[in-house]
């Protein structure tokens, strides 16, 4: 609620021109705070705000707003004031920014840097887009094995008023090979004359310029880093990733992993910064996808027409055994996709988790069958008066029973199938999956009524 109000005070002051008073309330605000309301302001008073601000904060600040917002500032920017805050801005929040900008602003944003920052711009957006090289920065504390920790501590003292991060420090050689790693926990409670080899560890996590993003962000968690060196092909330390680098990583990853999980092309921009017709481009390739998928499951039932004449309960349990069919199955693909992102699953697990989803879904088909069973003869028999025989109360429970175990080993076999050969395994989940056991659903309905009612 405090923050709430400290967005309508900003907004009201600014509007009343109080600029005085704005100055004095953006004082007491986090700057994550203060980037957020460039998104409640007019382009004017966003221009008016941000020359509001510490300069000292001024490039901080710019670093955490939307694209748009950061846009909006550039555009106003004399190339005086874009010089003062590209200078203070870290190397990869200019590179995240340069991305998201038009070319021609990218182009006065690149006249603006120095020749060697331009040098390391364009190295950094010359790699993959996936890739660890993507999101590091080149401001890093490096030492050299040989140094006392009193000659550290005045390097960093030196150097990190410039860097991102200063609590761990990169140990090299001359030609910039990465020998170890030391954090200044371990240099403040070390002898001042200890000599860094004798500290630092040498066998760091570390990361190539070329691995994936996601793997790389997903070892923050696991090894419970802040920061994770980058080496190029011969060891050579060319940047670091940062521990809020890679959580972005993981809120893109697992927002692209939703979307794609509900049938959505993934959009870089939050929801109310689409357009209509943004969601609508995003949302209908998958929607057509599955509706002419979807007339398969209408091809089998209309040949089956004479079947569902004779007997017409069946139709009505149609709906009932196709939704929980999907329901199995993609309570399945949810559970391997998560695996599968965690890296708790891989392709040789795959006999395990057939057996494993195979006993599981033989649980939940008995059971399911059998409350069903009970349902049509007390629910559907008794209290509705629809009299459904016990020949096609048992169609529908072996149909039930059968769809269950087919939709949890389909669930559990495609996500892995997907990865394996290279696809997106989120692709693989409810509503593709739903659209399989669908129709194997069917097959298998108008199978056992086939067989047991000889029709």
């Amino acid at each position: 609620m405090e923050e709430i109000e400290e967005v309508f005070d900003v907004i009201e002051l600014l509007e009343g021109k109080q600029f005085g008073k704005v100055r004095e309330v953006l004082s007491e605000m986090n700057n994550v705070d203060i980037a957020e309301l460039f998104d409640d302001v007019s382009k004017e008073n966003a221009i008016r705000l941000f020359r509001l601000l510490n300069k000292d904060d001024a490039a901080d600040v710019f670093s955490y707003m939307e694209p748009d917002a950061q846009q909006q500032i550039l555009e106003a920017m004399s190339d005086k004031e874009l010089r003062e805050v590209l200078d203070d801005m870290f190397l990869d929040d200019t590179v995240d920014m340069l991305g998201e900008m038009p070319a021609n602003l990218v182009s006065r944003l690149l006249k603006n840097t120095s020749v060697d920052t331009r040098v390391y711009i364009n190295q950094l957006l010359n790699y993959p887009d996936d890739s660890a090289g993507s999101i590091m920065t080149i401001e890093f504390v490096d030492l050299k094995a040989d140094m006392t920790v009193e000659e550290a501590f005045a390097k960093i003292k030196e150097t990190a008023i410039d860097k991102e991060t200063v609590y761990t420090c990169y140990v090299t050689d001359r030609f910039r090979i990465l020998e170890g790693v030391v954090t200044v926990h371990q240099l403040l409670i070390a002898d001042r004359s200890a000599i860094i080899s004798d500290l630092m560890d040498t066998h760091a996590i570390i990361a190539h310029t070329h691995d994936k993003r996601e793997d790389v962000a997903m070892n923050f968690s696991k090894y419970g880093l802040l920061a994770m060196p980058v080496v190029d092909g011969e060891n050579r330390l060319v940047g670091i990733v940062t521990v809020d680098d890679a959580m972005d990583v993981l809120e893109k990853e697992v927002t692209e992993d939703i979307e794609t999980m509900a049938a959505i092309v993934h959009a870089d921009k939050p929801y109310l910064r689409q357009s209509v017709w943004q969601i609508w481009k995003n949302r209908i390739p998958w929607l057509l996808l599955l509706m002419i998928s979807a007339t398969f499951t209408g091809k089998i039932i209309s040949s089956f027409e004479d079947a569902l004449a004779v007997f017409p309960a069946l139709t009505a349990f149609i709906p009932m055994l196709m939704d929980t069919g999907g329901n199995a199955g993609g309570q399945a693909s949810a559970t391997i996709v998560r695996g599968l992102a965690l890296d708790e699953i891989r392709m040789e697990d795959i006999f395990r988790i057939w057996w494993k989803e195979f006993r599981v879904s033989l649980m939940m088909g008995v059971t399911l069958a059998a409350v069903n069973f009970l349902k049509i003869l007390v629910v559907d028999n008794m209290i509705l008066g629809s009299n459904i025989s016990l020949e096609i109360g048992a169609v529908i429970c072996v149909t039930l029973f059968t769809a269950v175990v087919i939709a949890k080993l389909v669930g559990s076999t495609l996500p892995i199938v997907a990865k394996k050969i290279g696809f997106d395994p989120a692709v693989m989940a409810s509503p593709f999956i739903t659209t399989i056991v669908d129709a194997l659903a069917l097959l298998v309905y108008f199978a056992v009524a086939s067989a047991v009612l000889g029709i």
